[in-house]
Order: C-alpha cells, then sequence, then structure tokens
C-alpha cells in the first residue's frame, strides 16, 4: 500500500483484491455481496487507522505492570453516506464499535448527476473526533465532494475518505475540492460511462447490496 502523489492511497492487499473480484461478478448474489463488502471493510480498517494516535496507559497483566498502547484522544465517528455507505459501516463497527456513527443522506440526480441532500445527522462533537467518511463507490465524485464539505461544514478538520471503487474523475473532483483530505480505495477503475457508473466496476452498490434491483 503506498500513497499517490495525489493524496490517494491505493489498498491493493491480494485478499482484498480477491474478494473485490467476487463482488465484482454479476452472479454474486445479495448475500455474498453484503458478506463480502463487511469483510473487505474490516481490512479496509486496519490500513486507514494505520497511523492512528496511540498514548502510553499503565495497566496491570497477570505478571506485572507495565504501560503499554491505546488509541488517544475521542473516539472516532464513522460517517456513512446513504444508503450504500451502510456496506462499509458495518464492517468497520465490528472491530470498531465504540466509534460514533453519523450519515449523510444524498442521491444523485439522474440528469444532472449532482448530489441531492436528503438527511443529515452528525455527532455533536465530531469536531473534536476523527471522520472517516464511507461511500463504497467514488464515481462522479459529486457526492463524496458534498459529504465531506457537510462534516467540514460541521467542524470537523480531521478526515479520511474510504471508497471500495473509484474511478479517475472522481478522484481528480474530489481532490480539487478537498485537497487536505486522503482518498483510501481498493481499486482505481478505468473510466466512467455515460450514465456516470464506474467501469468496469460492479454495478449499483447500493441495489446490489440491498437487492432492490
Amino acid at each position: 500500500m503506498e500513497p499517490g502523489r495525489d493524496g490517494t492511497i491505493l489498498v491493493d492487499h491480494p485478499l482484498i483484491q480477491h474478494k473485490l473480484t467476487i463482488m465484482r461478478k454479476a452472479e454474486t448474489s445479495t448475500l455474498g455481496f453484503r458478506r463480502l463488502l463487511g469483510e473487505i471493510a474490516m481490512l479496509l480498517a486496519y490500513e486507514v487507522l494505520r497511523d492512528a494516535p496511540t498514548e502510553l496507559v499503565e495497566i496491570e497483566t497477570p505478571l506485572t505492570t507495565c504501560m503499554m498502547p491505546q488509541l488517544a484522544g475521542k473516539k472516532l465517528c464513522l460517517v456513512s453516506v446513504l444508503r450504500a455507505g451502510d456496506g462499509l459501516l458495518s464492517g468497520m463497527l465490528d472491530i470498531l464499535p465504540a466509534a460514533r456513527v453519523g450519515h449523510v443522506g444524498l442521491y444523485r440526480d439522474p440528469k444532472t448527476l449532482q448530489a441531492v441532500e436528503y438527511f443529515i445527522k452528525l455527532p455533536r462533537d465530531i469536531d473534536e473526533r476523527m471522520a472517516i467518511v464511507l461511500d463504497p463507490m467514488l464515481a462522479t465524485g459529486n457526492s463524496a465532494v458534498a459529504a465531506v464539505q457537510k462534516v467540514k461544514d460541521a467542524g470537523c478538520t480531521s478526515i479520511k475518505f474510504v471508497a471500495l471503487l473509484a474511478a479517475p474523475e472522481g478522484i481528480a473532483n474530489l481532490r480539487e475540492a478537498h485537497p487536505d483530505v486522503p482518498v483510501y480505495t481498493c481499486a482505481i477503475d478505468q473510466c466512467l460511462n455515460d450514465h456516470g457508473y464506474i467501469v468496469p466496476g460492479l454495478g449499483d452498490a447500493g441495489d446490489r447490496l440491498f437487492g432492490t434491483k
């Protein structure tokens, strides 16, 4: 895993790539898609939090008293971009059960491809936390730009964005609008088609996650 010059971190672990390939297959069931997305989310959490700050605390083991590291400061806030972001959220909560959770509801206007907000709920103290914004598909980047801006408007200054797949166009859009926000993704695909879908991609993540098509 190496950070790119544009602030994009490609998480290309073989286990993640194997699971992602199965998710891409058209014949993968809703159950399989959902399970694999949760598993990849857990693996992504390790990489996204690789540089999380720690502090030494005194503990007692069965043998002695010693100083050991634990996460420092306030816990994290995971921000799901509805609705597909909940697929990444559930997996990350499995290993980060103490994290606060926020939601930003956005849908993409099919004609303009612009993000339209319909719901937002964030922790009141998000300005004191690191926020990890979750959306499986970074396609045009319009929803990502809007979601990150909502988190910034709430006072948060430490933000990371996590996507399962990304298109070059989406990365460029997000990086131009928010150059201070690193982008973590498992794959950077070829391009967007005329309808704003990632190619080769995996289809509509929300529909495949919830079985709505």
